[in-house]
C-alpha cells in the first residue's frame, strides 16, 4: 500500500488543526451573539416587552343568539325572551391557594345567598363543559343591589363577574308548559351529538316540548366578539365583531283560548287528568294538557317537587304518556271489530239480563243494569256492559279487537311532534303467555297465561289496556273522518322575525283505513244518542248544548285508587271537525268529571254554551 511521506502528513494535519480552530472560534462568536440577545431580551428589556404582552392580548367573547318566539296558531306570544343579569363565575380567576379560594367562596354564598354547597357542585359540574376560563353561570335574574356591591369591591372577588344574558319568558305562566318544554345550557355529552357540532360551551338548547323538538329553528345563530384586553383583564378596545343572527319564531296549531278553556277546565277538578283536541282532518292539535301543570320559570328552581310523585308529578305529560285502561270509551272500537268482521251486525238483537256468565265467573252491568233485548245502537247508547262482554267472547281467539284497536292508533306512538310518548299497551294472547313464561329470580313475570277472560275485559277497555288521551283522540278521529290515521302535530309553520314564512310544517295521514260507510254510521248515530238522546248515558251534561255531538264516557276500575274518569266526544255530528277526549285519575263517573271538562271545552270551540237539562237523563256505568 502506498504511504504519504513524514513531511506531507505533517504539513495535512498542521492545515486540519486550522480548520478546526476556526470551525470552533466561530462557533463560539455565533453562541455568544445569540446568549447576548437572549440576555438582553429577557434581562435588559424584559420589562418592556412584557407590559407590551400584556397590552395587546385578544380575548374572544361568543355572544349568544335570542331564541326564536313561541306563538299560538293566531300569532299570540306563548314564549319570547327578556334580557337579565347573570352573575357568572370565572374560576382560573379564583385564588389558587384552597384557604383564600374558600373564603371567597363563603363571602360569594353570604352576599347572594347560594348556599357553598350549591356554587360547588355547579363548578364541578361546568368546568368539563366549560372550561377554567368560563364563564360558568352561577345565578340569574340577580338584583341592582348585588351588582353594584360586586363592583365597589371588585378586587375581593377576582373570580366573578356580571354579564347581561338572554332568558325565556312565559307571559301567560303555565299556558301549554307541557307543550312548549324548557332550555338549559349544552351539557358535555350534547356536544358530542353531531346536531350540536356548532355549539359551544355555554349555549342554550332546548331540553323538553317544542324546544327540544324544534331546536334547529329556533337556537339561532351565535356571534364572537374579539376584544383586546391588558393584564388586568381590562378591555382596551375591540377588534372585530360577528353579531348574532337570531332564532326564527315557531308558529303552533294551538289556540291559546282553547289551551287555556282546557286547562281550566282540568284544574277546576283538582284532579291528575288530561286532555287532547284535535282537527279530526288533518290532525292539528287546538289544545292538549295535563294537571297538574307547572310553570316553566319555575322549572329548575322546582324540579324535585314537580317530578315527586307526592305532588302527583307535575312534570309528566299525561297526555302522551298517562298509560290507562280506557273503560267504555274503548267501546267503538270493539263494535268495529264486530260489525267489520261480519260477527255481528248493526241489528242483531242481543238480549242484556244484566250479568252473563262467560269462563269461570259472571259478569255484570255497571250498577245491575238489565237492559233487555237491544241492538248495537242502543248499547252505545245506554253502555250495556254485557252486549260488549258477549261481542268480546264471540271474537276470542280472533285477534279482531286488536288489530282494529293498532289499525286506529292504540299500542304504539301517534308520531307526535313532542317528545316522550308512551306507546301503550293493546294486549293480546301472545303478550300475555310470553310475560307468563318469562323468570325473574326464579319467579314468573305474569300472574296467568291468557284466557277468555282476558278478551272480555278487553271489549269494555279494562285489564291490561294502556292508552292516552292522545291516542284515544286519533282513533275517534280516524272513526270520524271516514278511516284517515292522521298524525297529530302542534308545529304548524316556523316563521322569521318579520313574520315571512320559513317553512311550513305538513305532516300527511300516516295510514288509510277501509271502514264501511254504514258501519261508522251506526257506530256514530250510537255516541250520539250517549250524548243527547234522553237516556243516554251523558245526556245529562250535553243534552242542552245547542251543536250535536257523538261521545262516549268510560269509568274505570283501578283498585286500590278510585275509579278512573273518560270521556271522548267528537263534533259536529256527523260530519265532525274536531274530537276532544278528557280523563282524570280518580275522577269516579265519566259523566260526573271528564264530560263536563269536554263540554267546557267545546263550549269554547263553538263560542256556545249548553243549556241545563237537569240531573236525571243520563246513566251511569
Amino acid at each position: 500500500m502506498y504511504d504519504f511521506p513524514d513531511e506531507d502528513k505533517t504539513r495535512i494535519r498542521s492545515g486540519l488543526n486550522v480548520r478546526v480552530t476556526a470551525f470552533a472560534v466561530i462557533t463560539v462568536i455565533l453562541f455568544s451573539v445569540i446568549f447576548f440577545r437572549l440576555w438582553y431580551l429577557q434581562v435588559l428589556s424584559g420589562d418592556q416587552y412584557l407590559a407590551a404582552a400584556n397590552d395587546n392580548r385578544t380575548k374572544t367573547i361568543r355572544l349568544p343568539a335570542p331564541r326564536g318566539e313561541i306563538l299560538d296558531r293566531s300569532g299570540r306570544v306563548i314564549v319570547d325572551n327578556r334580557t337579565t343579569l347573570a352573575l357568572q363565575a370565572v374560576p382560573q380567576k379564583f385564588p389558587e391557594n384552597e384557604r383564600r379560594k374558600k373564603a371567597e367562596l363563603e363571602r360569594l354564598s353570604g352576599i347572594a345567598k347560594i348556599p357553598v354547597k350549591k356554587i360547588r357542585r355547579t363548578l364541578r359540574k361546568e368546568i368539563p363543559v366549560l372550561g377554567q376560563a368560563g364563564p360558568i353561570t352561577l345565578q340569574k335574574d340577580i338584583d341592582y343591589d348585588l351588582v353594584y356591591y360586586l363592583k365597589e369591591n371588585a378586587k375581593r372577588f377576582p373570580g366573578l363577574q356580571v354579564e347581561r344574558v338572554f332568558t325565556r319568558r312565559y307571559p301567560h305562566s303555565t299556558l301549554a308548559a307541557h307543550v312548549v318544554g324548557t332550555v338549559g345550557e349544552v351539557s358535555a355529552e350534547d356536544l358530542k351529538n353531531p346536531q350540536y357540532r356548532a355549539l359551544g360551551a355555554g349555549d342554550q338548547i332546548g331540553s323538553g316540548g317544542v324546544e327540544a323538538e324544534y331546536d334547529r329553528y329556533l337556537r339561532g345563530q351565535p356571534g364572537i366578539e374579539r376584544i383586546q384586553v391588558d393584564s388586568m383583564g381590562q378591555t382596551k378596545g375591540a377588534l372585530s365583531v360577528e353579531r348574532p343572527v337570531p332564532g326564527n319564531n315557531l308558529r303552533l296549531t294551538i289556540d291559546s283560548n282553547l289551551q287555556q278553556a282546557g286547562q281550566d277546565a282540568l284544574s277546576a277538578q283538582g284532579l291528575p287528568g288530561a286532555f287532547v283536541a284535535m282537527n279530526v282532518d288533518n290532525g292539528e292539535i287546538l289544545g292538549i294538557g295535563s294537571n297538574p301543570t307547572y310553570d316553566p320559570t319555575d322549572f329548575s328552581k322546582n324540579y324535585k317537587q314537580l317530578s315527586s310523585e307526592a305532588y302527583d308529578v307535575p312534570l309528566l305529560n299525561r297526555a302522551i304518556q298517562g298509560s290507562y285502561p280506557t273503560g267504555s270509551s274503548f267501546k267503538p272500537i270493539t263494535a268495529l271489530a264486530g260489525l267489520e268482521s261480519g260477527a255481528i251486525t248493526a241489528t242483531t238483537p242481543v238480549d242484556d239480563p244484566g250479568v252473563v256468565h262467560i269462563g269461570d265467573r259472571d259478569w255484570k252491568n255497571a250498577g245491575d243494569a238489565v237492559n233487555g233485548t237491544i241492538d248495537m245502537t242502543t248499547a252505545l247508547k245506554v253502555s250495556s256492559d254485557v252486549y260488549f262482554y258477549k261481542l268480546g267472547a264471540k271474537l276470542e281467539g280472533t285477534l279482531k279487537i286488536q288489530n282494529w284497536a293498532n289499525k286506529l292508533g292504540l299500542g304504539k306512538d301517534t308520531g307526535i311532534d313532542l317528545p316522550g310518548e308512551q306507546a301503550g299497551l293493546i294486549p293480546t294472547p301472545k303478550w300475555r303467555n310470553d310475560l307468563y313464561n318469562t323468570f325473574q329470580d326464579g319467579r314468573r313475570v305474569g300472574d296467568r297465561p291468557w284466557s277468555i277472560g282476558d278478551n272480555v275485559n278487553l271489549a269494555i277497555g279494562q285489564g291490561d289496556v294502556q292508552a292516552d288521551p292522545l291516542q284515544m283522540a286519533l282513533a275517534y278521529a280516524t272513526l270520524g273522518n271516514g278511516g284517515r290515521v292522521v298524525r297529530p302535530h302542534v308545529g304548524l309553520q316556523v316563521v322569521d322575525s318579520a313574520g315571512r314564512a320559513v317553512s311550513d310544517i305538513e305532516l300527511g295521514p300516516r295510514n288509510q283505513v277501509k271502514i264501511d260507510p254504514g258501519n261508522r254510521s251506526t257506530i256514530l248515530g250510537g255516541l250520539h244518542e250517549a250524548a243527547q238522546s234522553p237516556g243516554g248515558t251523558s245526556y245529562k251534561v250535553f243534552g242542552g248544548f245547542p251543536v250535536p255531538v257523538a261521545g262516549k264516557t268510560g269509568t274505570v276500575e283501578r283498585p286500590p285508587l278510585p275509579d278512573q274518569s273518560w270521556y271522548v266526544v267528537l263534533a259536529p255530528y256527523p260530519n265532525p271537525k274536531i274530537v276532544v277526549a278528557t280523563t282524570f285519575e280518580r275522577g269516579g263517573f265519566g259523566v260526573d268529571t271528564a264530560a263536563p271538562a269536554a263540554l267546557q271545552i267545546l263550549s269554547e270551540y263553538f263560542n256556545k254554551q249548553a243549556s241545563s237539562v237537569g240531573s236525571g237523563g243520563g246513566l251511569t256505568e
